[in-house]
């Protein structure tokens, strides 16, 4: 998706006014260009980490299983 198709498509969230303060002193300091830019990319990063271990998590679920259901037909765990 280019910067624009994502202009395009924003839409308005309402956040406490500490927080944006906050936001705002560490722009300076860092990469971006404004506090909505800023907000962005740290919430892109924290959802790519929690749909991450979600997905792990499911997937863990799903091997431990296959690994007992295995375990069980070599006769090394019991019923």
């Amino acid at each position: 998706m280019t910067l624009d198709e994502q202009e395009a498509e924003l839409r308005t969230v309402e956040l406490p006014a500490d927080v944006v303060s906050r936001v705002e002193a560490r722009v300076p300091r860092t990469e971006w260009d404004d506090a909505s830019t800023y907000i962005t990319n740290v919430l892109e990063e924290v959802l790519f980490h929690v749909e991450s271990e979600s997905e792990d998590d499911a997937y863990n679920n799903v091997d431990e299983q296959q690994v007992q259901d295995r375990l069980k037909s070599l006769g090394y765990l019991n019923e």
